[in-house]
C-alpha cells in the first residue's frame, strides 16, 4: 500500500490505451503447469453452475450404502472375532454365541431405526454434531463433533492397518516388512482418490464390497443350512451350557461375562451414524435416500455380524496362532472342497479373506467421506479455521481430507501399524456421539410430549438407543481406559479445549467488527450526486465482502490517504460458495443476490460521498481466482486503476492468526503484482477503541 503521507501515486495520463493494457485476455487465468499436472491426479475442475451437478456427485442409496456402509459391515471382520474370544477367555461360554448374535442384531436394529429417526428431522445431513447442537446446546455440539473427528481419523487408521494385516497373513513372513509401507501408500492412494470426488471413490471401490457381499453370504447361508439337522442338539448344548454357567458363576456372573463380550465386540457399531452423517452426498430426496441406505446397512450389518457369530458356535471354532476366527471359519467350512481334483476350497477361502482385507481398506473411505463433512459444519460454526469449509475445484472438502489422512498417516507411524494398540483406542468416541445423539432426540420428544399424540412410542426408541450406547461405552471404558483407552480421551478432550479456544478468537473478532459496524453503519444513509464511473478518470477498485465496518472502513480509508485524487470507485466482490451454501442451485442463486445487495448499499454510499461507483460481481470455490480474473478485466477497462484491499491486523501477529485467518488480500496483491497492476492493502487495527478511528470518520464529517 501506498505511504499514506507521501503524494498519490499517478497514472500518466498521456498513455495510450494500448500503452497501458498490458494485460491481456489471454493473461487472466491460464492454468500454469502444475494446476494442468494436479489436474491430471486430481481431476479435471467441475462446473459449480451446471444445473445437473447436484445430480451428477450425488449417490443413490446403493452406492450411499458402498461408500458408506463399509465401516459397518467389514467391522464383522474383528467385531464377533472380539466377542466370541471373550467367551473362552474364562473357560467354554460359546454356549452364549447364540445369546450374543441375537443381542447383536437387535442393537443394530435399535440404533439404525433411532438414526433413520434422526434423519427425518435432521435432512440437511451433520449427523451427531448437528444432532447435539441443536438440541443440547453448542458445548454439547462440539464435544461431538470432537469426538467424531478423533473417531474418523481412528477409522482410517484401524481400517488400514486390518486390511493390511489381513493381506499380510497370506504372504510370507520375509515380506511383513514392507507392511508399514503398504499402509502409508493406501492411505495416499484415498487421499488422491477422495480429492476426485466422492462419487468416483465409491465407484472404484464397488467390486471389492459386492465380492465380500457374495462370498460371506455363501459362508454364512451355506454354514447355517448344513448345520440345520443339529439345531436340537444345539439348543440341548446350550440348554445344558445355561444350566453349569449358572452353578458355577451364578447369573450375575453369567450376565456380566456375556455383557463384557458384548462390550468388547462394540467396534461392530461404530458405522451406523455414517448415513446420518453424510446426507449432504445423497442423490433427492434426501430422506428417503438416507433412510433407504440406513435400511441396507442394518440389514447387512445384523445378518453378517450375527451369523458369523453362530456360524463360530456351530463350527467349534478355536483360535489358531496367526489367523483370526473368520480365517479358521472359512477353512473348516470350505478347506476341503474340490471340483475334479481342483483345490477350489482353498480358492474360495483365499477370496474370502482378500475379501475381508479389502474391504477393510474400502472401510477407511468413511472417514474420508464424512470427517471432512463434520470439520465444514464446526468451521461454519467457527470452531474450527474457516477454511476447512472451503471446497476444491472438484466440489470436495480437500482441507478436510488432507488433515484427516495426515493425522491417520502420523498415527500409523507412531503405533507402527500396530492393530492392538490401534483397536484399545476406537470404538469409544462413537459411543460419546451415539450418546449425546440419542439423549438430544429424548429430550426433543419429551419437550413436544403435549404438542405430539405419538410422542411415547418415539421417546421410547430413542430412550432404549440411549440406555444401550451408555452401557456400551461405560463397560468399553471401564475395559479398556489402563490398556490406552485413556489416549483416546485425553487426545478428543484436547480437541475439545483447542475448539473453544478457537471459536473465543473469531467471538472477539467478531465483536470488534460489531462495533465497526455500528460506528460506520450510519453512512449508508447518506444521499449524493456521483454518477456511473469514467474510463478516462483515475479509478480505485476496492474489494469488499458483506456491507459493514471493513469495507466502509477501507473506503474512507481510501478517501482520507488519496485525497481528491480519485473520482471513480469499483466495488468487486465475490460470492465464494462453500460447503454451508453448496445445497442446490437455489442457495447459489441466493448467495449471488445477497452479495449484489451488499454490492449496491457501497455503491450508494459511495455516490453519497460525491463518487462515480459501480460494482463488480463474480461468483466461485477461490475468492483469490475469481477477484484476481475480475481485476484483470477491470485493468482493460479503467487504464488508470489502483486496486485495494482490507486486512485485519494485529499488534503482535502470531502464527495461529494466519491459520484462523485468511490471507486472501495478500494472495490477490502478489498475483496482481507479477499481472504488472498496483495494489494496496488497507490495514483495519483489531482491538482499538472507536477513538482511535476517529481519523476515517472524520474525513466524511
Amino acid at each position: 500500500m501506498p505511504d499514506p503521507s507521501s503524494p498519490p501515486v499517478k497514472t500518466d495520463p498521456s498513455a495510450s490505451e494500448d500503452d497501458s493494457s498490458r494485460i491481456s485476455l489471454a493473461d487472466l487465468e491460464g492454468p500454469s503447469f502444475y494446476e494442468r499436472a494436479w489436474n491430471v491426479l486430481q481431476g479435471r475442475p467441475r462446473n459449480f453452475r451446471d444445473p445437473k451437478i447436484f445430480h451428477k456427485i450425488s449417490l443413490i442409496a446403493f452406492l450411499a450404502w458402498i461408500g458408506l456402509g463399509a465401516d459397518g459391515l467389514s467391522s464383522s471382520a474383528y467385531g464377533p472375532d472380539e466377542c466370541f474370544r471373550a467367551l473362552r477367555e474364562h473357560g467354554d461360554y460359546t454356549f452364549l454365541a447364540v445369546f450374543l448374535a441375537i443381542a447383536t442384531a437387535v442393537t443394530v436394529m435399535i440404533l439404525s431405526l433411532s438414526y433413520s429417526r434422526i434423519i427425518e428431522h435432521f435432512p440437511s445431513g451433520g449427523g451427531g454434531y448437528v444432532v447435539a447442537t441443536k438440541l443440547l446446546g453448542r458445548h454439547a455440539g462440539v464435544t461431538s463433533g470432537s469426538a467424531l473427528l478423533v473417531d474418523y481419523v481412528l477409522t482410517i487408521s484401524v481400517s488400514i492397518a486390518s486390511g493390511a494385516d489381513a493381506v499380510f497373513n497370506m504372504l510370507p513372513m520375509g515380506l511383513h516388512r514392507w507392511k508399514l509401507l503398504v499402509e502409508i501408500g493406501a492411505i495416499l492412494f484415498l487421499v488422491l482418490l477422495n480429492l476426485r470426488g466422492v462419487k468416483e471413490s465409491v465407484t472404484a471401490m464397488m467390486p471389492v464390497f459386492l465380492i465380500f457381499l457374495v462370498t460371506h453370504a455363501i459362508l454364512i447361508g451355506g454354514g447355517l443350512v448344513s448345520h440345520f439337522g443339529r439345531l436340537g442338539e444345539i439348543a440341548s448344548d446350550v440348554s445344558t451350557g445355561l444350566q453349569q454357567g449358572r452353578s458355577t458363576l451364578g447369573l450375575w456372573g453369567l450376565f456380566m461375562l456375556f455383557t463384557a463380550a458384548f462390550a468388547r465386540g462394540s467396534g461392530t457399531y461404530t458405522g451406523i451414524e455414517a448415513v446420518s452423517n453424510g446426507l449432504q452426498i445423497m442423490r433427492e430426496p434426501r430422506v428417503h435416500t438416507g433412510k433407504k441406505t440406513m435400511a441396507y446397512m442394518a440389514l447387512s450389518l445384523g445378518i453378517t455380524s450375527g451369523g458369523i457369530l453362530l456360524c463360530y458356535l456351530l463350527f467349534k471354532v478355536a483360535p489358531a496362532e496367526g489367523k483370526t476366527l473368520n480365517g479358521v471359519l472359512v477353512e473348516s467350512f470350505a478347506g476341503n472342497w474340490s471340483l475334479f481334483g481342483l483345490p477350489l476350497g482353498k480358492v474360495f477361502v483365499g477370496l474370502v479373506l482378500a475379501s475381508e482385507g479389502a474391504l477393510l481398506f474400502v472401510a477407511a473411505q468413511t472417514g474420508f467421506i464424512d470427517g471432512p463433512r463434520v470439520m465444514s459444519n464446526m468451521a461454519v460454526d467457527s470452531w474450527l479455521p474457516r477454511r476447512f469449509a472451503s471446497l476444491s475445484d472438484r466440489l470436495t472438502t480437500a482441507n478436510g481430507i488432507i488433515i484427516l489422512g495426515s493425522a491417520a498417516l502420523i498415527l500409523l507411524i507412531a503405533t507402527h501399524g500396530n492393530i492392538d494398540t490401534l483397536v484399545v483406542m476406537y470404538a469409544i468416541n462413537v459411543f460419546v456421539t451415539f450418546s449425546l445423539s440419542q439423549l438430544g432426540m429424548c429430550r426433543f420428544w419429551w419437550q413436544r410430549r403435549v404438542r405430539v399424540e405419538h410422542w411415547k412410542r418415539q421417546f421410547l426408541l430413542h430412550a432404549v438407543a440411549l440406555v444401550l450406547c451408555v452401557a456400551i461405552l461405560t463397560f468399553t471404558v471401564a475395559q479398556k481406559f489402563s490398556e490406552g483407552a485413556w489416549v483416546t480421551l485425553l487426545v478428543t478432550a484436547t480437541l475439545v479445549v483447542l475448539c473453544l479456544c478457537i471459536e473465543l478468537h473469531y467471538r472477539h473478532v467478531a465483536q470488534q467488527l460489531k462495533r465497526l459496524d455500528q460506528e460506520l453503519g450510519d453512512l449508508g444513509l447518506l444521499d449524493g450526486e456521483g454518477g456511473e464511473p469514467d474510463p478516462k478518470e483515475p479509478t480505485a477498485v476496492l474489494m469488499v465482502g458483506s456491507y459493514g465496518g471493513i469495507g466502509i472502513h477501507s473506503l474512507l480509508s481510501i478517501q482520507r490517504s488519496f485525497a481528491g485524487y480519485f473520482k471513480n470507485v469499483i466495488f468487486v466482490s465475490v460470492a465464494v460458495l462453500d460447503s454451508g451454501s453448496f445445497k442446490g442451485a437455489e442457495e447459489i442463486d441466493r448467495l449471488q443476490a445477497q452479495t449484489q445487495e451488499s454490492l449496491d448499499k457501497y455503491v450508494k454510499l459511495a455516490r453519497g460521498l460525491g463518487w462515480s461507483a459501480s460494482s463488480r460481481i463474480g461468483s466461485g470455490l477461490d475468492a483469490v481466482k475469481v477477484a484476481t480474473s475480475l481485476c484483470s478485466e477491470l485493468a482493460l477497462e479503467y487504464p488508470h486503476t489502483i486496486f485495494f484491499a482490507g486486512k485485519l491486523i494485529w499488534k503482535r501477529e502470531t502464527w495461529w492468526q494466519r491459520i484462523l485467518h485468511n490471507e486472501t488480500a495478500y494472495q490477490i496483491e502478489r498475483r496482481l503484482h507479477w499481472k504488472g497492476l498496483s495494489m494496496g492493502v488497507l490495514p483495519i487495527r483489531v482491538g482499538l477503541e472507536s477513538e482511535n478511528r476517529a481519523a476515517p470518520i472524520a474525513a466524511v464529517r
